[in-house]
């Protein structure tokens, strides 16, 4: 069963076969978002620091993430809730609140609205038709403060229950699997032209006992390893809007 990711990020460098755009091209429009809790929200999540993730621009005033991230947030459709936004190495605090929610699969697009706009940073340009099995794919998230970039391939749509719809991905780094792991979840998933085509919700792990301790490990190779959200239902959302 997949595992929900929605704290912490990734971490490292990639090379993109040629004729796919190069992520570090895709960094401006790529942040890190970090909610902090007060000492009151604290008490309510057992202590529980905070809350990180990934996020995009799709405009100056509108990112993109995961439903869970904004949900493990506690952000609301109505109040203001102070957020951290990291680029490469400068952060701010900006206001933000959902403005809306996407899809209709277990995984959900949200879009957050942002009280001031993140400088003139222009947003991606999103991709609507469907992806084709096999074709090149390239994503990016912050672990920790700290870039990362992946590549890899679209597998299929899911059919099982849990899956619809869902594109399933093959990412890595070299021969690191566990790229977009906790953290990377609303990272933008990109074309080889440079538009979003999905948002990264999970990753399909198992968990192993070794000497005294457990282990991660991901799928095998030629496998889907990360489950992400098919843009096109943010846009499905703005034509019923």
């Amino acid at each position: 069963m997949p595992r929900w990711i929605f704290l912490i990020l990734i971490v490292a460098s990639s090379h993109v076969q040629a004729g796919c755009i190069e992520p570090p091209t895709l960094a401006h429009s790529t942040v890190s978002v970090t909610r902090f809790f007060d000492d009151k929200d604290q008490e309510a999540q057992r202590g529980l620091l905070g809350i990180r993730g990934t996020a995009w621009l799709l405009s100056p005033t509108t990112m993109v993430t995961v439903e869970h991230v904004t949900a493990a947030m506690r952000l609301s459709t109505q109040d203001w809730t102070q957020i951290e936004v990291q680029r490469a190495e400068n952060k701010q605090s900006i206001l933000m609140r959902v403005q809306r929610v996407s899809g209709s699969y277990a995984e959900k697009i949200a879009v957050l609205q942002l009280r001031t706009a993140f400088g003139d940073t222009p947003g991606f340009r999103v991709r609507t038709e469907p992806l084709i099995p096999e074709e090149r794919v390239v994503s990016l998230a912050y672990p920790g403060g700290r870039l990362r970039f992946a590549e890899g391939r679209f597998v299929q749509y899911g059919d099982s229950d849990r899956l619809a719809g869902m594109a399933l991905l093959e990412m890595y780094d070299g021969n690191d699997r566990l790229v977009l792991d906790s953290g990377a979840s609303g990272a933008p998933v990109f074309d080889c032209a440079g538009r979003v085509a999905a948002v990264v919700g999970n990753l399909f792990t198992t968990t192993m006992q070794f000497m005294s301790r457990q282990i991660r490990i991901s799928t095998a190779w030629g496998d889907p390893n990360v489950v992400s959200v098919p843009i096109s239902v943010l846009a499905d959302s703005a034509r019923a809007d």
